[in-house]
């Protein structure tokens, strides 16, 4: 039998998940032609170095639940990677030659205890810039120099972070939430020393929830301008901080929705990303000029993007309906995966629904076949500082094939619809992002396209955790429930998980279960587990540090009790897993829960 044959006996929804993809290569700053990419070639998503002069590539990492963190030296002489243990996020960074091979590694900071990562910036002369958060000690920031033991230039129990390492590498970025309100960062620039050089404050101490995010220093050689990301307008845009100089640049760059930008190679203009109702576009700004000019993409997704040496971009791009691919604005596709390529889905349509916060955005895909009402899959996005785009996406798209109709629901909380609407999300946590899936799902029954009494709610993570919670206060609108690595005990989940997620649920909901008991049980979906009734189908990964194993079992425990229809996968990773197989395996056992389930199969099933 051909390659052809076998692959065409495959279902396309499997040949989506098993096409080799690759993410947007990274390049080291002083030498463009090294780079490091992540791909799925062997079926784990792994570290791949690659020479862009000679054209080489190699595998740099081989674990058996994968790897996808790594970082390239300035000078692209070695591979800096996060080795933690079977996808528990917890462990140390090594170090491995560009021109190496597998096993050629090292400990990168043997000084070092494992934990889980808070940042890394590397310089020009070796030294590294390496965050650190642990449930004993919250976060820690060290620099470590490349002969010499590592030294503590930071600690505070709230959640912070290493942002960027300047050019010349005297001054330092933080990113931290001492004032408690992890959603909203302020930014600190000290010297290698640790003394602080400035601060940048639009929290007024945590009265005010305006956040900061740090973008990167100029890359030039004794330049200290800082690109930062703010909200004083209502949204994410940039500007320039000085924090030498003490000055600070405005940009008007007046696009609707959320703007980051990078800074081109040269420091002599921006990359703009500008992310608005699910679509992204890029942009060039000089600063002084009056706006920003279009670098020109195709309509859909832009999930990253990179200036090079030369002036020209890279950016990885996809819609709903066409697989992901690495371009340059010179027309060319920089990176191509050798391999089958992933079938095409079906684009996805916009429908903006009245809900009780305000204009709900919600992406639908249907059957390219029959006729509505269908059996509809709300497939809830995680985060929840997070949303839904026009971008490729398999397990959508699984579904689709099998006769579902898919909608996708930016709920209060997600991104890219502006400050208020991200920071919708106090202390009736769960509730509110609820109430905007129930508005959509009236709306999908009442306009001909979902079967309501086929109403599937589904989601991974903080995805997870709605569908629980929408199976127990929403019991009469959902036919079947899939939740994927959940939050199910709320008040367990806080204990057990990682430091960083307990300071995000302190600010979402006032304070810790024992503060504010109320609100950590009128959020928790075991509270509600008596009253739910549908199907419930839960996977989970045994080493999750987010949304630990121990408060699924509490869960999966009263759905038992009482004789609660229900099945349970687990598997050994951690929050999800990087091996291919195992993604279509979870699928697989989604789908076949759902039509065995449901009160009559959809067509052509």
């Amino acid at each position: 039998m051909s390659d052809t044959q076998n692959v065409s006996s495959v279902p396309e929804w499997e040949q989506r998940f098993r096409a080799p993809r690759v993410s947007l290569p990274d390049w080291a700053e002083d030498a463009p032609d090294r780079s490091l990419f992540v791909s799925n070639a062997t079926g784990t998503y792994e570290l791949y170095a690659w020479d862009r002069s000679t054209g080489r590539q190699r595998q740099v990492t081989d674990r058996p639940n994968g790897t996808t963190d790594g970082v390239l030296t300035p000078d692209g002489e070695a591979i800096w990677w996060f080795s933690d243990t079977d996808g528990d996020e917890f462990g140390v960074w090594m170090r491995q030659p560009f021109g190496g091979a597998q096993g050629d590694d090292e400990p990168a900071a043997p000084g070092l205890l494992a934990s889980y990562p808070a940042g890394l910036a590397i310089g020009r002369d070796g030294t590294a810039v390496i965050g650190r958060s642990t449930d004993e000690e919250g976060t820690t920031v060290h620099v470590v120099r490349p002969s010499g033991a590592p030294v503590e230039i930071y600690r505070h129990r709230e959640s912070a972070g290493v942002g960027d390492l300047s050019h010349d590498g005297t001054l330092i970025a933080l990113e931290h939430t001492e004032h408690g309100d992890a959603m909203h960062s302020a930014l600190r620039v000290v010297r290698p020393d640790g003394s602080t050089v400035a601060e940048l404050d639009d929290t007024e101490g945590g009265t005010k929830e305006l956040g900061l995010a740090v973008l990167g220093f100029a890359p030039v050689a004794g330049d200290t301008r800082l690109l930062v990301g703010h909200q004083r307008r209502g949204r994410w845009e940039p500007m320039i901080w000085d924090p030498v100089a003490g000055t600070e640049t405005d940009l008007p760059i007046d696009l609707p929705g959320d703007v980051g930008a990078e800074w081109y190679p040269d420091g002599s203009a921006l990359l703009v990303e500008h992310s608005f109702e699910a679509r992204s576009e890029l942009w060039r700004y000089e600063p002084g000029a009056q706006a920003p000019v279009r670098v020109e993409t195709p309509a859909g997704t832009v999930s990253g993007a990179t200036a090079r040496p030369d002036g020209t971009v890279e950016y990885l791009w996809s819609s709903a309906a066409l697989p992901p691919v690495v371009r340059s604005t010179t027309g060319t596709v920089v990176l191509d995966p050798p391999g089958a390529k992933a079938p095409a889905s079906v684009p996805v349509e916009d429908a903006w629904v009245e809900g009780p916060g305000g204009r709900v955005h919600a992406l639908v895909q249907r059957p390219a076949t029959g006729d509505g009402p269908f059996p509809t899959v709300f497939e809830i996005h995680g985060g929840p500082t997070w949303h839904d785009s026009d971008t490729f996406a398999s397990g959508p798209a699984a579904w689709v094939d099998h006769g579902f109709a898919v909608v996708r629901v930016n709920y209060r909380g997600s991104t890219g619809y502006g400050r208020a609407w991200t920071d919708a999300l106090k202390h009736r946590v769960g509730l509110i992002e609820l109430e905007d899936i129930a508005a959509v799902r009236d709306w999908a029954v009442k306009s001909g396209l979902a079967d309501p009494v086929r109403t599937v709610l589904a989601g991974g993570s903080w995805g997870g955790y709605l569908t629980l919670l929408g199976l127990g206060t929403q019991p009469d609108a959902w036919a079947l429930g899939l939740a994927a690595v959940p939050v199910a005990d709320y008040v367990t989940a806080y204990h057990d998980e990682m430091e960083a997620l307990k300071a995000m649920d302190r600010t979402l909901l006032g304070g810790t279960p024992e503060e504010v008991p109320e609100r950590f049980e009128a959020s928790s979906p075991l509270t509600y587990v008596d009253s739910v009734r549908a199907p419930v189908y839960i996977s989970a990964g045994v080493n999750d540090p987010r949304c630990p194993i121990r408060q699924v079992e509490n869960y999966v425990d009263r759905l038992k009790a009482r004789d609660a229809v229900h099945e349970v996968y687990r598997y050994d990773a951690g929050h999800g897993s990087l091996v291919v197989e195992e993604r279509i395996k979870q699928v697989r056992l989604e789908l076949d829960f759902a039509l065995r389930h449901l009160r009559s199969g959809p067509s052509g099933v």
